[in-house]
């Protein structure tokens, strides 16, 4: 992506995380995209504390472009209320200027994948952001939260990935996997803001393609 000096008046890039308020839902999966702005923030220097568009927010630059971090201050379920209201108060183009961060249970934990359009697939804070923006094309990084748990372990007592999962504090070994995770979310981010949508889709998926198929030869695991 060009430089801001490059493109007159062009306004800041956002980068949304999904995730819920409250300290009871900070190790969740659901919050893995509060997580990657919190990562993304620590490398840029800066913290997300001030409260704008229903949203704590932070503002620092990557490849020469404004950037806007925030973590809505809305539940999941109403993430796009907080989305929308940043895209208009920067007037925004949702299909350039935005990029959504979330959890996805149908990626495993390891991996995560950049799309540039598509479906909710049920997840209700992708949901909320394209009813409230009217629109599917708008940029989003869903990072893996899928256990890759045999038969057998559930039959046993191991946790079957759904809402009661999403919304439990992670594992000890499960934080390990997701820590380094997210320092390559920060770098796919940073990609993307460097050499567009494209490229890093091509260059990151194609990775965790990969380490998703290790994860699985190597079964559960965690």
């Amino acid at each position: 992506m060009a430089d801001e000096s490059q493109s007159g008046a062009r306004g800041p890039f956002i980068i949304v995380g999904l995730g819920n308020p409250g300290p009871e839902y900070l190790w969740t999966p659901h919050n893995a995209g509060f997580m990657a702005i919190d990562r993304i923030a620590q490398q840029e220097g800066v913290v997300v504390q001030n409260r704008r568009c229903k949203a704590m927010t932070a503002t620092c630059k990557i490849a020469g472009r404004t950037v806007v971090l925030a973590k809505p201050e809305t539940f999941m379920n109403l993430s796009g209320l907080a989305v929308a209201a940043l895209v208009r108060e920067f007037e925004a183009d949702p299909a350039r200027d935005l990029l959504v961060i979330h959890d996805e249970l149908d990626v495993l934990l390891g991996s995560f994948k950049i799309r540039e359009r598509g479906s909710p697939a049920g997840h209700n804070g992708a949901r909320s952001v394209t009813g409230a923006l009217g629109s599917q094309e708008w940029l989003r990084l869903r990072i893996g939260v899928g256990l890759n748990l045999p038969p057998e372990a559930i039959a046993v007592g191991g946790r079957r990935p759904g809402k009661d999962y999403l919304l439990a504090p992670l594992r000890k070994a499960e934080l390990t996997v997701l820590d380094e995770v997210l320092d390559r979310v920060a770098t796919a981010t940073r990609r993307i803001l460097e050499t567009g949508p494209a490229a890093a889709m091509n260059e990151f998926n194609r990775k965790d393609r990969e380490q998703e198929t290790g994860n699985r030869d190597q079964g559960s695991g965690i």
